[in-house]
């Protein structure tokens, strides 16, 4: 892969670069948030690992910019900060997963191949639920025919609720490497974004989530008891 490392950590950069080039990647290193936004938009990247605290541009505009964009590229932020609403605000912005400082780099490596897995999973075809459209080829989606942003592990968590077609999806099969704190979050997540539209997440207790277009149900019962 052709990793873009932004961290202005001189040590942590180079161990996480040195590490990376030993398992076949390719990384470029850059320190200053600017000039990685700079990158972003002139080359061609498989994945990028961010640091929250960064000069010129901080990492939380550097995620947002690269979704406002479309860029479908994955995205692990790394910070100091490790607050529910840290985290919370990193995802909504677009971010695929976070790891908190300190950590192993063997783990590191294994949240990026969990994060490349789920986007490799995708095939050519087109789902459509309601007022939500997704593309699969393209990994473009709308809703209410207006662009809908993701990133790709709502991506994966939407589209599968979506080719579901209002059944339930159990939990384990959603969860895939997340853990089950990180999952609740993207349903939450997702939630809000949706309901604008007559969408909900609904909670299956004991067994998954399903996708509802709630305008289209409104005053029926449904089988499964929810949230």
């Amino acid at each position: 892969m052709h990793v873009l490392l932004i961290e202005d950590d001189r040590e942590l950069s180079d161990g996480i670069a040195t590490f990376l080039a030993g398992q076949g990647d390719s990384v470029l290193v850059e320190s200053d948030g600017m000039a990685a936004d700079r990158l972003l938009q002139e080359q061609k990247f498989d994945f990028v690992l961010v640091d929250v605290g960064l000069p010129g541009l901080g990492g939380y505009e550097i995620v947002r910019r690269i979704r406002e964009r479309r860029q479908s590229l994955p995205v692990i932020m790394i910070t100091a900060r490790d607050t529910l609403d840290d985290r919370i605000y990193g995802l909504d912005l677009g971010a695929d997963d976070y790891l908190s400082k300190p950590f192993e780099l063997a783990e590191l490596t294994a949240r990026m191949r969990a994060t490349t897995r789920r986007g490799a999973n995708a095939m050519a075809r087109r789902i459509d639920f309601g007022p939500l459209s997704m593309d699969i080829a393209g990994r473009h989606a709308s809703l209410a025919e207006q662009p809908l942003i993701l990133s790709s592990r709502e991506w994966d968590l939407l589209s599968a609720l979506a080719e579901a077609d209002g059944h339930t999806v159990a939990k384990e099969r959603l969860q895939a490497d997340s853990s089950v704190n990180a999952l609740e979050v993207y349903v939450y997540r997702l939630r809000r974004r949706l309901e604008v539209a007559g969408l909900n997440i609904r909670t299956v207790r004991g067994f998954g989530y399903r996708l509802e277009n709630t305008r289209k149900i409104a005053g029926k019962t449904t089988p499964d008891a929810g949230d």
